[in-house]
């Protein structure tokens, strides 16, 4: 980093169709957050920007489902997301949209210039129209049977049953998701990025000069390189988005993956209007992309191929560190099935526990492959790691100088080979850890951040300064000041990672700027320092809030399952002689009881108008013995005796299975005869 002046952070911008979720922080926010911040602290020239993306399909859906229009969904979602965002501490310079006129300005300029040096090829196609919609249909309103698994309801970029991606001509039977109609093929001209124009060029950038990317971005690139890049649509036949501005162009608009990196540019000019070019185009600069994995190609060979093309001294990204996903609770976040933890409602949820938030994502981020967050992880990692360890110490520290020297930081006397060891311990740990986010290995820094209060906390447990006290305030004085140094160590290492505690920490200490460069150093608190009260950095988490999270997780999993059953295909058909060899009747239970070593077994004694029979049923997990002792039931009665662990079963009992997977049991609506058949 030492060659460049400044650094420019940029962060993929979040869909404005739906809040932010905790795969968007672990992937992206957190990572770009704790960089900019870390950087910021060695007084390095930082910008970190940011914006909604507020064009393309999944907005137009969104507004048609609510029947509203795209701008309303846009507006209530950046508002959302932004306010978030804030209240999380990401410490954006600018977080704007692509709705902004400053960036329909920026992306049309882009766009009209490559046009005019004829850096696009013209292309006719034959795309779906709905006639009844009058309008050409995008991928996502294109709804069919998936080609490879056969799943309904796949759209026509992909399917979510089986993740195959998808052209909306390859669906069988398509529909238009917006009148259900059967589209037809109808011819449209469209301009497309001829990327393999600049294979030879992002070959070189790419495979020859980033050999140190990450091990999962390196390998997609190359994986798409050596396949041969081809030319990528950069319109769309929409009317919401910057419109193509060219004659003849009515009706169409800038392709979204187009238009959204031009907002890194255009938020970038809104930040600094008049010096917004050092940032994009002075060599000096140091550009970094935060990004997640479905974005390495958009951001690794498109953009870089669109600003090659555009020319005019663009700088290309210098990393582009891509995490891979984070899943909830075992399963793939979802944001159309609801299934995620959201940002504003976890900042409802437990307010004023960011740094947690912040903490566990990081702790658990999805670095190197697919992770999984889980309720009870957060909790442990919470009250097992942030209480015990890290605010354990700084409260045993602070209480201890406020019992013995009034809150003053005392002045030491001569350093024990024990306190020469700990603060050298923790000095050394601020090279480790300033590697590890200068190489974006964010989780690994954060453990060696922890091992600071790790150290403090055995420190304290080695020289027992409540006992020394006892017989020698001289040595406690040197002890609590160690403690102190230590203390404040936490306070700058913490900022990047948890800003809130080493805000609160810095002032309990009374150090007026957490500056990186004096981590490890022997004075962060100088004697004569008076503390502030002691007050706890971390609170315990309890079981009950930990319980109503994954209640509502499970509330919406029964939700989704609800919403997505549908009856069981219809059978073959029968013919009326063969249904009537089925003897159905209606028995009354005179006994009932569980079958041993069978969990899901029940025993009946049934009476049938002839006498009594036994019959086995697997209903034992959706009813009590005892509350069917007396109901009347319907069973088929000409079934071959079988025997089920070992007692012999003489027909079957009806039974409905509803969408959650529950038995109901069939029964008369009024009292029946025993034995009286059905039919």
């Amino acid at each position: 980093m030492a060659q460049y002046k400044r650094t420019l952070i940029t962060t993929a911008l979040p869909y404005a169709n739906g809040p932010v979720h905790i795969g968007h922080l672990a992937g992206v926010y957190i990572p770009a957050d704790i960089y900019a911040r870390y950087l910021r602290m060695c007084g390095h020239e930082v910008t970190l920007v940011g914006g909604s993306d507020e064009h393309g399909v999944p907005i137009t859906i969104k507004a048609k489902k609510e029947g509203v229009t795209p701008q309303d969904i846009v507006d209530r979602y950046h508002k959302i997301i932004k306010d978030s965002f804030e209240e999380l501490g990401i410490s954006f310079d600018v977080y704007s949209r692509t709705t902004s006129q400053i960036h329909s300005e920026t992306a049309s300029e882009f766009f009209k210039r490559l046009y005019d040096n004829g850096q696009f090829v013209e292309r006719t196609s034959m795309q779906l129209y709905d006639e009844k919609a009058d309008q050409f249909l995008a991928d996502r309103y294109v709804t069919g049977e998936c080609p490879h698994c056969h799943a309904q309801g796949a759209y026509g970029d992909q399917c979510e049953a089986c993740g195959s991606s998808l052209n909306a001509t390859d669906l069988i039977n398509p529909r238009s998701a917006i009148t259900g109609n059967i589209p037809v093929l109808r011819e449209t001209k469209h301009w497309f990025l001829p990327l393999d124009r600049w294979e030879p060029k992002l070959r070189e950038w790419i495979l020859e000069g980033h050999k140190e990317w990450k091990t999962n971005v390196y390998g997609q690139c190359k994986s798409w390189l050596d396949l041969g890049l081809q030319p990528r649509a950069v319109s769309r036949d929409l009317d919401w988005g910057v419109p193509v501005p060219v004659e003849g162009a009515d009706g169409k608009v800038l392709y979204v993956w187009f238009d959204a990196p031009i907002g890194y540019i255009s938020n970038t000019k809104e930040l600094y209007p008049e010096a917004w070019e050092k940032w994009w185009k002075d060599p000096e600069t140091r550009i970094i992309n935060f990004i997640g994995k479905d974005n390495i190609v958009f951001h690794c060979i498109v953009f870089p191929a669109m600003l090659m093309a555009y020319g005019d001294n663009y700088q290309l990204p210098d990393n582009v560190p891509a995490n891979e996903f984070l899943n909830l609770e075992g399963n793939k976040i979802s944001t159309s099935r609801n299934w995620a933890v959201w940002l504003h409602e976890y900042l409802k949820d437990f307010p004023g526990k960011q740094d947690v938030l912040r903490y566990v994502l990081t702790a658990n981020a999805p670095e190197t492959k697919d992770n999984d967050f889980t309720w009870h992880d957060f909790q442990q990692r919470n009250n097992s790691e942030l209480v015990a360890i890290a605010g354990n110490f700084v409260n045993r520290a602070v209480v201890l100088t406020h019992k013995y020297f009034q809150g003053i930081v005392p002045a030491p006397a001569a350093l024990d080979d024990i306190d020469k060891d700990v603060m050298g311990q923790v000095a050394a740990l601020k090279g480790k850890i300033a590697d590890a986010i200068e190489t974006f290995h964010f989780r690994d820094a954060l453990k060696e951040v922890m091992n600071i209060a790790r150290l403090g906390n055995k420190y304290l447990q080695e020289t027992e300064p409540w006992k020394v006290a006892k017989t020698d305030m001289e040595r406690v004085k040197t002890i609590l000041y160690v403690a102190l140094q230590i203390c404040g160590d936490m306070a700058v290492a913490f900022e990047p990672f948890m800003p809130f505690s080493a805000h609160r920490l810095a002032d309990m200490l009374d150090i007026k700027k957490l500056d990186w460069n004096v981590l490890g150093s022997d004075d962060i608190v100088p004697a004569g320092t008076q503390l502030a009260p002691a007050s706890l950095l971390f609170e315990k988490i309890e079981d009950d809030a930990i319980e109503a999270q994954i209640k509502r997780l499970k509330d919406t999993e029964e939700a989704n399952r609800l919403a997505a059953w549908q009856p069981a295909p219809q059978k073959e058909d029968v013919d009326f002689d063969t249904f009537m060899k089925c003897d159905l009747r209606v028995g009354t239970v005179l006994e009932c009881e569980r079958v041993p070593k069978a969990d899901k077994l029940l025993k009946f004694i049934i009476e049938d108008g002839m006498g009594t029979r036994t019959i086995v049923s697997g209903i034992a997990k959706y009813y009590r013995p005892e509350e069917l002792v007396g109901k009347q039931l319907c069973f088929i009665a000409n079934l071959p005796p079988r025997k089920l662990k070992g007692v012999v079963s003489q027909g079957m009992i009806l039974s409905a299975e509803n969408p959650d997977g529950t038995l109901c049991l069939i029964s008369p609506s009024g009292p029946v005869q025993p034995g009286s058949q059905i039919g």
